[in-house]
């Protein structure tokens, strides 16, 4: 019995042993995406500064004169071949590295929001009293991609991985869609696979498919007369304006609790003593499909009709832009996933948890600081809710893999100037790197993996199905410099 117990536990040991050995070879890192994580770090200065810089700029939708250019040179400076002014954007560029297949895309936006300049602090202090600033965190969001995009440059060249590596400088996001005349270009059309990432209060893969839209412009012709000597002779199209809002008002009753409907008054008259002879109104619908925003969407144009007739006006329709939903990649999304699990939580020091507190005590929300933990990936909800991008007509053109990362704490309102704050400080600037980092690495399992891109890019034709994509942008060139400004 004394030599078959030991002969037991001297097995079992051996077991034991030969578990550890298996799962140190199945833990083994990959040299390519330690490298990755190597060049993310040793840019990592001068890509805060690039960073920086673009925060500085304070430039919005198809303004973004220097902040494309500081992106576009830093590329060029690094090797790859750029080329501006594409799709009729003088802010929109491609920069690529590499020849052949497989052909593997990042998305980099970079616009900033009217009226959000803030200093770099966590309280609101405007830096420029009524300037743009990055209250959705673009400066990071661009940078970030060129970071990972570099990386996997650098494989290329060494010989390391074949195949491009394509970044795509992509403008207006926050308020033209730029990504809309990119796509109708056909800037997309021989990618394989797209990586994308968005500046977020928590990290995770990106798995919901938010909102479709379409913007579109009503403008109200009447006749201007004295609104007080003879105002009888006038037909006023601030009459057709308020009219043509309540309707939209009376009708929120009667949608579906996916839809939103927002409008922008853009003119309504300049003096309080003259009937007004022209107005106009910026609206806004979404849903959660295309195909769910469609009769909304007619039903709130046609209502512009109605107006006119009943204040006796003129009026004209102008289709500005709209994107659809995003097309989840689960298969994509789940390779994300175990590299966010391989990279692990950002981690913060006390002063940052402390500047995160202040902000939350600033507006409203409780002091909890920043989450650091990775969100387990998602189920796709039917019906996802939150906002719109021009992501989603890129999408669906070709698969698509999204990653959120964290740039600002918990609670944050966005769009506000606590997204500012954080978004131009070290807060900022790691969420910055970890995203960088995270999407260099998918893109090494991408490069080494043809199995997954295959995977990836049958699952895209799978949900894709029929459809044929169309865009919901009108005839002729991207609004550069339309009165919608």
């Amino acid at each position: 019995m004394k030599n078959t117990y030991q002969l037991s536990s001297f097995t079992l040991l051996l077991l034991l042993l030969s578990q550890i050995s298996f799962a140190q070879r199945k833990a083994k890192p990959n040299p390519l995406k330690e490298a990755v994580i190597a060049s993310v770090d040793q840019r990592f200065e001068s890509l805060t500064d690039l960073s920086d810089r673009i925060w500085s700029f304070e430039e919005i939708a198809f303004q973004e004169t220097q902040s494309a250019e500081a992106l576009s040179d830093y590329a060029e400076q690094l090797g790859f071949k750029v080329t501006r002014g594409v799709a009729e954007i003088p802010t929109a560029f491609v920069a690529e590295y590499g020849s052949g297949k497989p052909i593997i895309g990042i998305l980099g936006e970079f616009d900033a929001l009217p009226g959000l300049s803030q200093n770099k602090v966590p309280y609101k202090s405007p830096l420029n009293e009524g300037n743009p600033g990055h209250g959705c965190g673009h400066n990071l969001f661009g940078v970030a991609s060129l970071g990972a995009a570099s990386a996997i440059k650098d494989l290329i060249e060494s010989g390391e991985i074949q195949g491009t590596v394509r970044f795509y400088g992509t403008p207006a996001e926050e308020k033209f869609f730029g990504k809309l005349w990119m796509v109708r270009a056909g800037l997309f059309d021989d990618v394989d696979v797209v990586m994308d990432w968005h500046p977020s209060a928590e990290t995770k893969t990106a798995v919901q498919k938010g909102l479709a839209l379409v913007d579109f412009q009503v403008e109200f012709y009447g006749q201007a007369a004295h609104a007080s000597s003879d105002p009888w002779n006038g037909r006023s199209t601030g009459d057709a304006l308020e009219l043509y809002t309540t309707g939209i008002n009376y009708y929120r009753e009667h949608i579906k609790p996916t839809v939103r409907i927002h409008y922008h008054i853009q003119d309504a008259g300049k003096v309080v003593n003259v009937v007004p002879d022209y107005s106009r109104i910026w609206v806004r619908v979404r849903d959660s499909s295309r195909e769910g925003l469609i009769p909304v969407w007619k039903r709130v144009e046609a209502m512009a009709e109605g107006a006119a007739i009943m204040a006796n006006v003129d009026y004209k329709v102008s289709l500005i832009s709209g994107v659809h939903e995003v097309l989840v990649n689960r298969t994509g999304s789940a390779a994300l996933q175990k590299n966010l699990e391989s990279l692990g939580p950002i981690s913060y020091t006390a002063e940052e948890q402390d500047f995160a507190k202040k902000i939350q005590e600033a507006t409203g929300k409780p002091q909890i600081g920043l989450v650091s933990k990775i969100e387990p990936m998602e189920e796709t909800a039917e019906h996802s809710m939150g906002g719109s991008t021009d992501v989603g007509d890129v999408s669906w053109v070709v698969p698509t893999i999204r990653l959120s990362a964290t740039t600002a704490p918990n609670g944050t309102p966005w769009h506000s100037w606590a997204v500012v704050a954080s978004s131009g400080m070290s807060i900022g600037h790691k969420g910055m790197a970890y995203a960088a980092k995270a999407l260099s690495m998918t893109m090494v399992d991408l490069f080494e993996n043809p199995e997954l891109v295959e995977s990836v890019k049958n699952e895209f034709k799978e949900k894709k199905g029929d459809y044929v994509y169309k865009g919901f942008v009108p005839d002729g060139p991207p609004p550069i410099n339309s009165n919608l400004q």
